[in-house]
């Protein structure tokens, strides 16, 4: 475990992560929330193996941008990416079948690191996918991103990754370029996603961050501990 001092803030440095499980409700939740950690990640390890689940879009226009903008989200990673056709706004009445799919990507994966939603988030989709995580991936570091919505569900984050300013430049411009479906959303624009960047990155002494939600971190330090940080 590496530790870095920084005023307030002690920075865990990751001695590895060999493969990282990404979870949404809806195309385009990922990148928006983590886009900007899932570039430097994979960026910074050529070959690392990300498994995508997202659980509603299949078969539409929707899928097509999700097959588009994942692999310029994870530059270098090896990406295998299932999107299921769960209707919108429905997964409270899907729950069966999104436990099943789950389930199945615990025989095939067995992840470092899981970015899932917030379990706080309003949208009922990402709620209810935040409470499913955990009881699959019980025993992984799982990050909760948050998406910021109308709704006003925001809380206050305590995990934080530092983002280069191009990165947050390359995120937004990977956003727009790569869903075109979102562009008349009132939220969908460059001065939301990089607002948001630029709070978050206040709150751990950076200039840019994206922030997540933990409700369980270990930290391994006796020898022969496998832990991320």
């Amino acid at each position: 475990m590496g530790a870095v001092g920084g005023g307030a803030v002690l920075t865990l440095v990751p001695e590895h992560c060999r493969e990282i499980l990404l979870l949404a409700a809806h195309c385009d939740d990922l990148p928006i929330g983590a886009g900007g950690t899932l570039l430097e990640l994979c960026r910074a390890r050529p070959g690392l193996r990300v498994t995508a689940l997202v659980l509603s879009g299949g078969g539409t226009g929707r899928e097509a941008e999700e097959r588009a903008a994942l692999p310029a989200f994870c530059p270098k990673a090896e990406l295998d990416l299932t999107v299921l056709d769960l209707p919108d706004g429905r997964l409270p009445t899907h729950w069966e079948r999104a436990k099943l799919a789950l389930e199945d990507l615990r025989r095939r994966c067995d992840p470092d690191l899981v970015f899932a939603p917030a379990p706080h988030d309003a949208h009922q989709d990402h709620r209810g996918l935040a409470r499913l995580a955990p009881t699959v991936f019980r025993d992984h570091l799982t990050l909760g991103y948050e998406i910021l919505k109308w709704e006003s569900d925001l809380a206050q984050p305590a995990v934080f990754v530092p983002l280069k300013e191009e990165t947050v430049r390359e995120k937004t411009d990977l956003l727009h370029a790569h869903y075109p479906s979102q562009h008349a959303r009132g939220w969908f624009d460059e001065e939301t996603f990089r607002g948001l960047a630029r709070v978050r990155g206040v709150q751990c002494q950076s200039r840019y961050a994206e922030a997540f939600h933990a409700a369980k971190l270990a930290i391994g330090v006796g020898a022969g501990v496998h832990s991320l940080f």
